[in-house]
């Protein structure tokens, strides 16, 4: 097949169909379905189970594997990036660790309390295949897009993405309330269970077939010969982050800043990751259908204003200017963690849902956007994005380790939300310290 032109209508197509692909992750396994399905094994039970000589209550576990991971992930992405940017088969990485992450998803479908650990490690490497599959998907788009056209592809991935995650989504909690329609036997809950197990397996599914359309045209690697790897290169990505971490001292406000967004990106991700946990275990729901329903809703309630959020924050920030904006997001997001210790209804649970999906949706997109504004006059912006994205990752690692100890050591998640809080104050006091002569329109 002739290799498709860089800026092609069909490249860009084909690359942006990945989000399509992948994205059904990031809202099945990692924010709907497996979570209501890893709660519900432990419906006959108390919420604790005995795995690496230690007494864990369920959510506290999930928790560590989940910090353990992004752990692992902080290490190996500085040395994807640098691979990815120096060799010219791209594209088997991005292929190995794509397979890695979906039939980990399939693995899942024999996840049981029996054999804990096999089901963990599933677990435990379908973080790994996403977000390695990521390092090499992201740096494809200065290879298949013009500057120009960058902005405009990103935006359709994601929208590629969030449109095929729900209709997946959907199908998935068809399954789950209507088994029957679906020729899925057994008792209610059991058939419920099945239909949760084989939506694990349709996630594996869809993300390697769906991803066959970009492994078509995408080309090997970035249009270079395939180079041998040397110890140099292999660790050059740790070079590139320890080369930004001393330009930092030269730079007050871009430094200030990020420690805002670290301390902050301890809170959003963990209270996005943990979320669906919470409400399985601390809403009073009349039913395990109505629970399912509702926490379900609830996602894709975050999705949808997620993205309202983003616009209005946007435009905010264009009026009052990056920092205040953000100054004002990390303020809601601390009451919203105060304010979560109190609700117990699924009402109650509803409106902060909305409250969470607006302001993540605004912080996100305007963190990103504000630390590109505060970047100095460089052409290497990929390291310095490569630090930004490993920040946030070891923000994920410290702040599930702190929500898990803390739920483990109280019994209750309500008070490990509450902690949360503080890593938002925080924020809001480093944000204010950012020089206000560079703010600009910031």
């Amino acid at each position: 097949m002739e290799q498709l032109q860089k800026g092609s209508k069909k490249l860009l197509n084909a690359w942006a169909f990945y989000d399509w692909a992948n994205s059904v992750y990031t809202l099945t396994i990692a924010s709907a379905i497996f979570p209501i399905f890893y709660e519900a094994l432990f419906s006959d039970r108390d919420h604790y189970i005995d795995v690496f000589g230690l007494h864990l209550k369920n959510s506290a576990l999930i928790s560590f594997i989940t910090a353990a991971a992004f752990l692992v992930i902080c290490f190996i992405s500085p040395l994807l990036s640098g691979i990815a940017d120096y060799v010219g088969n791209k594209k088997s990485f991005l292929k190995f660790f794509c397979y890695v992450g979906a039939l980990s998803c399939m693995g899942l479908y024999w996840f049981n309390l029996e054999s804990i650990y096999i089901g963990l490690v599933f677990y435990f490497f379908g973080l790994i295949g996403y977000w390695g599959s990521l390092v090499f998907y992201n740096s494809y788009l200065p290879d298949i897009a013009f500057e120009e056209q960058q902005d405009k592809i990103s935006a359709k991935g994601y929208s590629l993405g969030y449109v095929g995650s729900v209709i997946l989504l959907v199908i998935n909690l068809t399954m789950v309330m209507k088994p029957k329609l679906f020729g899925i036997t057994g008792a209610e809950g059991e058939a419920a269970m099945k239909a949760m197990r084989y939506s694990f397996i349709m996630v594996g599914v869809w993300w390697i077939l769906f991803s066959q359309y970009t492994y078509y045209y995408l080309p090997q690697g970035n249009n270079k010969a395939a180079r041998k790897l040397t110890k140099s290169v292999v660790f050059n990505g740790f070079k590139e982050l320890k080369k930004v971490w001393l330009l930092l001292n030269e730079n007050i406000p871009l430094r200030r800043y990020l420690g805002g967004f670290f301390v902050s990106s301890m809170g959003v991700q963990t209270v996005m990751l943990v979320a669906t946990y919470f409400g399985a275990q601390e809403i009073q729901w009349s039913s395990k259908e109505e629970s399912t329903i509702g926490l379900i809703i609830c996602i894709l309630l975050i999705q949808l204003v997620a993205v309202i959020g983003a616009i209005i924050t946007s435009r905010a920030s264009e009026k009052f200017g990056n920092i205040p904006t953000l100054i004002f997001i990390n303020s809601i997001w601390a009451v919203f963690c105060g304010l979560a210790f109190f609700i117990t209804l699924p009402m109650h649970f509803y409106i902060m849902a909305t409250v969470a999906g607006f302001v993540m949706g605004g912080i996100q997109s305007l963190s990103r956007s504000t630390y590109s504004k505060l970047l100095p006059e460089t052409d290497d912006t990929t390291s310095f994005f490569s630090f930004y994205d490993v920040a946030e990752k070891i923000g994920i690692v410290i702040g599930m380790c702190v929500y898990g100890i803390i739920d483990q050591i109280t019994g209750s998640p309500r008070m490990a939300i509450v902690i949360l809080a503080v890593f938002f104050v925080i924020s809001i006091f480093l944000l204010r310290r950012v020089p206000k002569k560079r703010l600009n329109n910031l």
